[in-house]
């Protein structure tokens, strides 16, 4: 290959202090991705997993984890992120190995790489802000990481070489297709690779619908709440949950799998506790707008003897705007649409829901989900001990 005169070079010590700057940068990146995209999963499968940086509502990695925003093309963001780092160190290595023809070879392709990251960071945080509302501290070290490696890559470019990014990206196309052996086995191994993962990754972050409850016990405590398990139970649980509250539904979804598992030993009680402004005094701010009125329809169905059908539907709705699909829910239970609908505005199913609060309030929640066992109070999940202990 001809190499240009004009070409600027760096002492090669000075050539490799940039270039191990640059895998320690990525390398930076990888570990981010990796610990998110393990967190990404317990948020979905670990009943009493709660991430490091969880630690308000605008700044909360597992609110972001949460979002259908975590997940692009059947595959989590943050696994995304590991394959994006790797391809990445793999043509920084390649860059390495060709400064024997010319140091400033790839290190164009490398500031592209790196700009397609930025961007991509730039529309991540947007979404954060507009849409998510809330923030993950690691995801920052993710944008910062690949900002890093945009300004490295270009300063690099820049004591290289008095040609342009674009002329030097055509040069570097020049390079792959001298080692086209070698270069089109790699891309094809990377193209396998994400077509795999599009196609076969397990989508651990669409709970499993709630198993049917035709063949289980279900009725009224005395003070008229619905129950669902055994007749004589060996551990009752009775629950506190808003539908809207992600948590509640894992939870819930988990409570309901172990009922089903052991319908003569375990009894789940549902009761009421939506982080809903309008209704809850303890939330002072808009927050779960449309959790009041899902609670409101599950009451009305409670009192038809179709709460579970209700129930269930609600829980396996994803409602992340507060809105629903009304009639459809109305039809599926034989409910008179309209009069389903104004269940919303009932008095005395208001009355109802305000209870639950109070009680809920006087016992101790303050959040959701929340648990009653034994007169014990528990917040987020139930002690896997006691599960546990009973069962075996």
């Amino acid at each position: 290959m001809k190499i240009n005169q004009k070409d600027k070079t760096i002492k090669p010590l000075h050539f490799l202090m940039y270039f191990w700057l640059m895998v320690a940068i990525a390398v930076c990146g990888l570990a981010s991705s990796v610990y998110l995209s393990i967190s990404h999963y317990r948020v979905y499968v670990d009943m009493a997993y709660k991430s490091f940086c969880a630690v308000s509502k605008a700044i909360n990695c597992d609110t972001v984890s949460q979002s259908p925003y975590s997940v692009f093309l059947n595959v989590p963001v943050p696994v995304w992120g590991v394959v994006g780092y790797s391809f990445f160190l793999s043509i920084l290595f390649f860059a390495l190995q060709a400064r024997q023809q010319r140091q400033g070879l790839l290190w164009p392709s490398l500031f592209f790489i790196a700009a397609v990251f930025s961007i991509y960071s730039i529309i991540l945080a947007y979404i954060s802000y507009a849409y998510i509302h809330s923030y993950c501290l690691m995801c920052v070290v993710s944008y910062a990481v690949n900002f890093m490696l945009l300004y490295v890559a270009w300063l690099v470019h820049r004591r290289l070489a008095h040609r342009s990014v674009f002329s030097g990206i055509v040069e570097d196309i020049r390079y792959f297709w001298s080692v086209r052996k070698f270069s089109l086995g790699f891309c094809a191994v990377f193209l396998t690779l994400v077509v795999t993962l599009m196609a076969t990754f397990p989508a651990y972050w669409k709970l499993s619908a709630l198993p049917s409850q035709t063949t289980i016990p279900t009725g009224m405590t005395l003070d008229g709440h619905p129950w669902i398990g055994a007749e004589t139970p060996r551990l009752v649980i009775t629950e506190f949950t808003d539908y809207r509250c992600f948590q509640c539904r894992k939870m819930h979804f988990y409570l309901r799998q172990l009922v089903s598992r052991h319908p003569d030993k375990l009894r789940l009680v549902h009761r009421h506790f939506p982080m809903d402004h309008t209704i809850n005094p303890i939330v002072k701010q808009p927050f779960h707008v449309g959790s009041a009125k899902m609670s409101l329809l599950s009451i009305y169905a409670a009192q038809k003897n179709k709460f579970w059908l209700i129930n269930d539907m609600l829980f396996n709705t994803d409602a992340t705007d507060g809105n629903f699909n009304v009639r459809k829910m109305a039809k599926a239970a034989e409910f008179d649409v309209y009069e389903f609908a104004a269940a919303v505005k009932n008095p005395f199913l208001r009355n109802n829901l305000k209870k639950d609060i109070r009680e809920g309030i006087e016992l101790g929640i303050f959040g959701t989900p929340g648990y009653l066992i034994d007169g014990q109070v528990y917040a987020g999940h139930v002690p896997p001990e006691i599960i546990r202990q009973i069962l075996d």
